[in-house]
């Protein structure tokens, strides 16, 4: 428990600095959506000039911007790149902070075994997840609300912060897993955040070519779109278990890897 709250501490100004950015975004993008609503601009008339590569870029598709509830679509696909960027990068870093400061030594001489501390450093990693998670909800909650008018928006809301957790919880399990297979685990950060980048624009590809959708499959931002979990019916069964089976695969893996691994101290 002590490792528990020791990772907690040393994670602890990220996750302030995550939590406010997360907040601010939210934020000026609803100030946005009530400048154009004020207007009397037609939001849905300037993005429809825009060019199809760009409006898949910015995650927009099938969504009434002029209401908040579909402006709150298109802001929650950057909500979701902010909250998976940094899972990814958390559990990576919480895998290789060891090695990369130099204690690993100090920390495996303890009595105390390697699944233990990986399940410290992991159940630490969750719980930033799931502050961050949640305060990304309340802040959705809040701010959306305030300029939703008579629209019900709290029972979207609270679907797409559950598809967020579960790319959360995919692409923590992915960063500590590759720090684990990783040799310079110290590397494994960045190779995260480019891998989720990586499946960030193939989900654009599939948008932007009907060909390639088989290929959905393969990227997590296609499993909990907006589009889908607010206006088409929620949750597919088939992604939330494609989820699961991938977030116990990359644990399997890091519990494995991490076990068997040389610690270059």
């Amino acid at each position: 428990m002590n490792l528990y709250v020791k990772e907690l501490r040393s994670h602890f100004k990220s996750l302030l600095i995550w939590s406010v950015c997360v907040f601010l975004m939210v934020l000026l993008g609803m100030i946005e959506y009530e400048g154009y609503s004020s207007s009397g601009q037609s939001i849905n008339d300037v993005i429809g000039e825009m060019p199809q590569a760009l409006q898949a870029v910015m995650g927009i598709s099938d969504m009434d911007l002029s209401k908040a509830s579909g402006y709150y679509g298109l802001l929650y696909l950057y909500l979701l790149l902010m909250a998976t960027i940094h899972a990814a990068m958390l559990g990576a870093a919480i895998i290789a902070k060891e090695e990369r400061d130099k204690t690993a030594e100090f920390l495996f001489v303890k009595p105390i075994s390697r699944t233990k501390i990986i399940s410290m450093k992991l159940f630490a990693a969750f719980s930033n997840i799931v502050i961050l998670n949640l305060v990304t909800l309340l802040s959705s909650i809040t701010l959306v609300g305030m300029y939703s008018g008579d629209e019900a928006v709290n029972g979207d809301i609270l679907m797409t912060m559950s598809g967020m957790f579960f790319l959360q919880l995919i692409f923590l399990a992915f960063g500590s897993a590759l720090a684990a297979v990783k040799k310079q685990s110290k590397r494994a950060s960045s190779l995260a955040a480019g891998v989720l980048l990586l499946t960030y624009l193939l989900s654009v590809a599939i948008d932007l070519n009907d060909k390639i959708e088989m290929m959905k499959y393969l990227t997590p931002f296609k499993y909990f779109e907006a589009k889908n979990v607010m206006f088409g019916g929620g949750f597919e069964m088939v992604y939330v278990i494609l989820s699961l089976v991938m977030i116990g695969a990359f644990l399997a893996i890091t519990y494995l890897f991490y076990q068997k691994r040389d610690l270059n101290v």
